[in-house]
């Protein structure tokens, strides 16, 4: 068996999350109906880095199945492409170890929240880009934000409905970027928890707009109670922009942005 590595695209508007449903439409359901149909099987498994809720999108998520076929490398994606819907792209595959693992030999992640707080409503962006008109301090959430880098506890900061028991990660870089009324949060750790982006973004967006004060954060990170967060920001504005499978090249890339 060869295992394979795909790195693909997807639009989360019209998927109930990554993970594969009983009843709902998925990433990882349409993923393996391709790859049942290309195998001639009717199922065939696959395994992605990690998984993303309802309505969340995928710039570059990597993705790794085994394969008894000598099918090239260079050309699964076409192969993969012309079964798939035209929410879901595959860009590359590579041939990988059988030890590969696209969860478990993953050393970072980044993630982008978009957002506008323009007066002027975009209905074409509706899915894409949360739109909130409030008044924003950079400096307060840039002040808030400094706050989550480095090692932590995130139990305050992720879901109660996680069922992982440790909920320690790394924030390596969490970087604020505005251009008109556009704004780009890119959060940059070792992994995250259920909802984790989506917390520690209601709770930038809080102290942004004076509800909160940045300065509360290391009192609710020590509580370890979610009730003292942020609220959970809605899911159409993030993206899982990609995965770090060496540490170098991660270290150099969280540079860019220091």
């Amino acid at each position: 068996m060869q295992r394979v590595l795909a790195t693909l695209s997807y639009d989360g508007a019209r998927f109930h999350g990554y993970q594969r449903q009983p009843h709902d439409r998925s990433v990882q359901g349409e993923v393996e109906k391709a790859l049942a149909t290309i195998h001639k099987a009717a199922s065939w498994p696959s395994t992605s880095s990690g998984r993303t809720d309802a309505g969340v999108h995928g710039i570059r998520q990597p993705v790794h199945f085994d394969t008894p076929l000598t099918i090239p490398e260079h050309r699964w994606p076409k192969a993969l492409n012309s079964l798939l819907p035209d929410d879901i792209y595959v860009h590359t595959c590579r041939h990988v170890p059988q030890s590969f693992h696209a969860r478990y030999d993953a050393v970072g992640k980044e993630y982008i929240y978009r957002l506008s707080t323009s007066s002027d409503y975009n209905v074409f962006q509706r899915h894409y880009i949360c739109h909130n008109d409030m008044t924003l301090n950079m400096a307060a959430m840039q002040a808030a934000a400094s706050q989550f880098v480095g090692t932590h506890d995130f139990t305050s900061f992720s879901s109660p409905k996680t069922d992982v028991v440790d909920k320690v990660r790394t924030i390596y870089l969490v970087d604020i970027a505005k251009e008109g009324d556009d704004w780009t949060f890119r959060f940059i750790g070792s992994g995250f928890l259920y909802q984790m982006v989506r917390v520690l973004m209601g709770t930038l967006l809080e102290v942004g707009s004076g509800t909160r004060q940045w300065d509360e954060i290391e009192t609710i990170m020590a509580a370890k109670n979610r009730a003292l967060a942020g609220k959970t920001a809605p899911a159409h504005g993030l993206y899982l922009s990609q995965v770090f499978y060496d540490e170098q090249i991660l270290a150099d890339y969280v540079k860019k942005f220091q």
